[in-house]
């Protein structure tokens, strides 16, 4: 196969809006101080949804709008690190709820890169012929692991579920999805963790955001490199939601004048895996980026793992 692309996205966010003033409430914290240190307004949390709830609605609306139907699919990739339910897996539950007979289906669980990291994954599957199309999906349900009594990370993280689907490129068309830059720095893996079987989130919020500032501009400015499109061409960066002040951050030092840059987080917070997804669906479904520009993914987080790539805005 000479390459892939994205058809379609499609995002999903429950219902119930939970404000700063509403976190103030409970823990020892207030809007300004929020919005200042992190830039996070708003976020969603699920009540009875699961991650698997999630992921399907927003993979149902990638299918619906792709001109595919579930008979077309045959792989499915999650990206999670919230799922409570560990097996069956969140992408066979997903297949089981679209009518998806005998895909490959597969978790992935890299924390807050994991999309990109999907992505990549069936990417390289449908260039092997080990596929033909694919839905590509980052749900997470936050909530569940969050020590709502601790006002330095609860604060932060908001439930969501985005999707994409993916499938080959003709014969002589250009690929829509550039060679993914992935990796990570175990060494420092104990700095963002969900341990246990209680687990809570528990992060050192200081070394996250040096290595994230310090480090992380250089490995998306390579993807680039390897997607062949110089920074000034890219329309948009859609980078994971984690804090505004890491998305300047890494914006400064990366050097993409023209581009849109998502923040998507404001409204949102921190939703991990989904947050790439997320972000960049509802800014295809606002029409911010052209059909066809390139637009520069890239996630970061837990592990530390990060990993991003260079696509065509469907």
């Amino acid at each position: 196969m000479a390459g892939t692309r994205i058809l379609s996205m499609g995002h999903y966010q429950p219902s119930r809006l939970v404000t700063n003033d509403d976190l103030a409430a409970i823990v020892d914290t207030n809007d300004e101080w929020i919005r200042d240190r992190v830039g996070i307004v708003t976020r969603r949390i699920a009540e009875g949804e699961t991650v698997a709830d999630m992921a399907t609605a927003a993979a149902g609306k990638a299918l619906a709008a792709s001109g595919l139907t579930a008979a077309d699919i045959d792989m499915v990739v999650v990206a999670t690190c919230s799922s409570i339910d560990r097996c069956p897996n969140v992408a066979s539950r997903v297949a089981n709820k679209l009518g998806i007979a005998a895909p490959a289906a597969m978790d992935v669980n890299t924390a807050c890169s994991g999309f990109s990291y999907a992505l990549g994954t069936a990417d390289h599957a449908i260039r092997a012929g080990a596929a033909r199309n694919a839905i590509v999906i980052g749900s997470e349900k936050l909530s569940d692991v969050t020590d709502w009594s601790d006002r330095s990370t609860c604060v932060l993280f908001g439930d969501a579920a985005g999707a994409a689907v993916v499938t080959a490129t003709a014969d002589g068309e250009e690929p829509g999805i550039g060679p993914v830059v992935w990796g990570s720095a175990p060494d420092r893996g104990d700095v963002l963790t969900i341990e246990g079987w209680q687990p809570y989130i528990k992060q050192d919020g200081q070394i996250v955001f040096r290595w994230a500032t310090t480090m992380l501009a250089p490995l998306a400015r390579q993807a680039c490199e390897r997607a062949g499109v110089a920074l000034e061409d890219i329309a948009a960066f859609v980078p994971h939601q984690a804090n505004t002040r890491i998305i300047d951050g890494i914006v400064k030092r990366l050097g993409i004048p023209n581009a849109v840059i998502a923040k998507d987080l404001v409204e949102s917070g921190n939703t991990s895996a989904a947050s790439v997804p997320l972000a960049l669906s509802k800014m295809i479904e606002r029409r911010e980026v052209p059909s066809g520009a390139p637009v520069l993914l890239f996630g970061f987080g837990g592990g530390l793992t990060y990993a991003g790539q260079v696509i065509r805005c469907p």
